[in-house]
C-alpha cells in the first residue's frame, strides 16, 4: 500500500483545435502541467481524446473554450465519463483577467495573455517554458478563469494580478 495521498480530482481546460492547448489545474486552484499538442486530423483527435483524459485523471472539470465538431469530440468522451463540462468562449474569460486595454485587437489580448500565463505558471510552480505556445498560454488562462469560476480560488492571485 503506498503513503502517497491520491490526488483530489483537478480540472482540465483545453483551448480547442487540431492545434489544442492544455492546461491541468489542482482542486487547490494551482496549474499542475501545460502543454499544446498538435492532433494532426479529426480522425487522430477522435482517438486521441480518451488518453488524454485518462493521462489527466483524476477530474472534476473539464472546461473547453469553442465550439463546433472539435468541442462536440471532447464533450462526446466527458459524457461517457460523467465528467461535467464548462463551455466558454474566449471573450468570457478574457473580460475577467485582461484588462479592456488589453483585449483592443487580437495581438493585444495574445501579447497580454502570454504574459499573464507565464505569471501563473511561475505562481503555482509549474515547470517554466522553454517556449510558450499561444495555444498552451490560452488553456492556462482559461484554466485560471475556470477554476475562479467554480470556486477553487476566491480570486485570482495578487502575485498574478500586476
Amino acid at each position: 500500500m503506498s503513503d502517497v495521498p491520491a490526488e483530489a480530482p483537478g480540472l482540465l481546460a483545453v483551448d480547442l483545435g487540431l492545434r489544442a492547448g492544455l492546461a491541468r489545474y489542482g482542486a487547490d486552484g494551482r496549474l499542475r502541467w501545460y502543454r499544446s499538442q498538435n492532433f494532426g486530423t479529426q480522425s487522430r483527435l477522435k482517438r486521441a481524446v480518451p488518453a488524454v483524459l485518462h493521462a489527466a485523471a483524476p477530474l472534476a472539470w473539464l472546461v473547453v473554450e469553442g465550439g463546433g465538431a472539435i468541442a462536440e469530440v471532447w464533450e462526446r468522451e466527458a459524457a461517457r465519463r460523467a465528467l461535467p463540462v464548462l463551455r466558454v468562449s474566449a471573450q468570457d474569460w478574457r473580460a475577467r483577467l485582461l484588462y479592456a486595454r488589453e483585449q483592443r485587437t487580437g495581438g493585444l489580448a495574445k501579447e497580454a495573455a502570454d504574459g499573464l500565463a507565464r505569471r501563473v505558471i511561475d505562481w503555482s510552480d509549474a515547470p517554466r517554458p522553454t517556449s510558450l505556445k499561444h495555444d498552451a498560454a490560452e488553456a492556462v488562462l482559461l484554466g485560471l478563469w475556470a477554476v475562479l469560476e467554480v470556486g477553487w480560488l476566491a480570486q485570482v492571485p495578487p502575485e498574478v494580478r500586476r
